[in-house]
């Protein structure tokens, strides 16, 4: 995924931008943090249940949440929100700092992008299928499992 689409997920969504991520790292340093990084997780899941030819039961869920680390020392703090908001992260960064003890530097390195080489297309499987066509395609797969 290019970091324009993750960008767009992550943060544009939730009405944030690099600047906000810049202003949560630089306020773990208020506590001198040797080291500090957000983790953002996003996660979707789709299920159905075929039993007796007859789809019983069909879910989706969506997992999301920013996670943060503050580390000071030999001392490590972590934070987890499940909204992902410039309040939250700044909620989660404070509970992170509060956790150490102030013996860092209070120096928080830059922002930099990393660019990686895509491995796998960006594609969402959860959406690459119409409901219809993966409801049919159980009934097939039934069908040659039962044969």
């Amino acid at each position: 995924m290019s970091f324009s689409t993750v960008s767009n997920h992550l943060l544009t969504a939730h009405d944030l931008d690099e600047q906000d991520l810049f202003s949560v790292l630089t306020q773990l340093a208020d506590r001198h943090i040797d080291y500090g990084d957000l983790y953002f997780q996003s996660s979707f899941h789709e299920a159905w249940v075929l039993e007796d030819k007859i789809i019983k039961n069909g879910s989706y869920n969506i997992d999301q949440g920013v996670g943060i680390r503050a580390v000071s020392g030999e001392k490590t703090g972590f934070a987890y929100a499940d909204q992902i908001s410039l309040t939250a992260l700044q909620q989660s960064a404070s509970a992170a700092r509060s956790i150490v003890r102030e013996q860092g530097n209070g120096q928080v390195q830059s922002l930099h992008r990393i660019n990686n080489t895509a491995l796998y297309a960006a594609l969402d499987p959860l959406r690459a299928m119409p409901r219809e066509e993966k409801i049919a395609l159980l009934h097939r797969l039934d069908r040659v499992a039962r044969a």
